[in-house]
């Protein structure tokens, strides 16, 4: 039956989020976010959620953007904004609006950020916001006959300088200029800022919260994780991406195929959309890597943890035998491991008859979550493979929920004479477990 306490809701959604707060934990995390943002009413909540990234122990990096701050000062100004290549024009007048724009937007920031964790009198709950001359930059100067004069590019990021300020406790906001070294000022892109920025200070995540909404499958389903390649067929596919999401997405293939960092695209309208993508197993964006996010490989003494916590809901129900710590750590080197971004989500073990030519796939597990995505044929086909690359011409298997699910896949009811006599001996006969039988090619 389903518990519809919410205080229980709350607990549970906190205790699954636990791996991932300690996954976060002095990982440095760059933040984007547009001009846009700052017109909704849910702003100082957005910024909550910042500043509780921070609290939760994530060195943190917010870039902002200004687009429609600064189009509000030109028209008060009587000044028509200019564009070309879609890029903005800035030239001295404009500037002046765009240091006016962003100086104001720059403080209400630092203001909400200062307050958000708590009113007067919650001693240490106060956060330190640091800024500075940390990006450097140069004028786009002159294309196709169209100077863009007071616009400008990133040069170089100060990394030393922004890293001093993490490791001090701070969170960083950038806003979208930069200074030459002769002190012009420039009106900079602020996913332009973002990208180098993450990309200097070697970020473990780079998070884009979009105003477009979320990245989407032909099927209008959100695109959960992109491969670099895959990424780059999307954009080269024709299909009409948001101009923001296209942008966005084209940073990400950049800074990731340069550098080993995750981009999490992330739909900004959506309450504490950035706590779930970070902080929860299925998240609510689309995450974009070098490699893919999940992996199979050999477990490690340092996954017994995760092991536990993934067989133990299934020994409870009498699927899966009970296995202790003790046991797992002696055993260990039988273990595969489905890794999620550091996180166990699949395993499996594979004990060996030398004598026989036969093996046994054992405690074959995937998190509920994970399940249904073809991960379960994955993990048993790479422990086949597994087998056979050891010399062994036949696997076998005991269970007592999954026969047809094994059956499916080739493997043909056996009995306890077709055992090795080594795992005969073990047989629980008061788990009366079915045997299934697979010869490999």
């Amino acid at each position: 039956m389903m518990n519809d306490d919410p205080q229980q809701i709350g607990l549970d959604w906190f205790r699954a989020a636990v791996p991932y707060i300690a996954a976060h934990r002095d990982r440095t995390v760059v933040i984007a976010i547009a001009g846009e943002a700052a017109l909704d009413t849910e702003f100082p909540a957005l910024l909550r959620d910042i500043a509780q990234l921070r609290a939760l122990g994530s060195r943190v990096v917010l870039v902002h953007g200004a687009r429609p701050q600064i189009e509000a000062r030109l028209h008060e100004r009587g000044l028509t904004p200019r564009y070309a290549e879609g890029l903005r024009v800035t030239d001295a007048d404009a500037l002046e609006a765009v240091c006016d724009a962003i100086g104001r937007l720059r403080v209400r920031i630092e203001g909400l950020l200062t307050r958000t964790l708590g009113g007067p009198g919650k001693a240490g709950a106060r956060l330190r916001v640091a800024g500075g001359n940390f990006v450097i930059a140069r004028p786009m100067g002159v294309r196709n006959g169209i100077d863009f004069q007071y616009t400008g590019e990133v040069r170089r990021v100060d990394a030393a300088g922004i890293l001093r300020q993490l490791d001090d406790g701070q969170i960083v906001l950038l806003s979208p200029l930069g200074y030459s070294p002769t002190g012009e000022v420039f009106n900079l892109s602020g996913e332009d800022v973002a990208t180098q920025v993450a990309a200097a200070v070697k970020a473990d995540k780079l998070v884009f919260l979009t105003e477009a909404g979320p990245l989407r499958d032909p099927d209008q389903h959100t695109l959960a994780q992109l491969t670099v390649p895959a990424a780059e067929k999307l954009l080269a596919g024709g299909q009409d991406l948001p101009q923001e999401l296209a942008s966005h997405l084209r940073s990400a293939v950049e800074v990731c195929t340069v550098h080993d960092l995750r981009v999490h695209l992330v739909d900004r309208h959506i309450d504490g959309g950035l706590l779930i993508e970070l902080f929860s197993r299925r998240g609510i964006g689309t995450l974009v890597s070098r490699e893919p996010l999940e992996r199979l490989r050999g477990a490690t003494l340092d996954d017994v943890g995760g092991i536990l916590d993934l067989i133990q809901p299934l020994e409870s129900e009498g699927i899966l035998i009970r296995r202790t710590r003790e046991h797992l750590e002696l055993e260990i080197d039988c273990f595969q491991v489905l890794d999620a971004d550091g996180l166990i989500i699949g395993t499996a073990g594979l004990y060996t008859f030398p004598e026989t030519g036969a093996a046994e796939i054992a405690c074959l597990a995937l998190h509920p979550d994970y399940r249904g995505g073809g991960r379960g044929d994955q993990l048993l086909e790479h422990m086949e493979a597994l087998a056979l690359r050891r010399g062994h011409r036949q696997v076998f298997v005991l269970t007592t929920r999954t026969a047809q699910w094994f059956q499916e896949r080739g493997y043909h009811p056996g009995s306890v004479n077709d055992l090795p006599a080594a795992r005969q001996t073990l047989y629980n006969q008061a788990r009366n477990s079915r045997i299934f039988v697979k010869q490999l090619a």
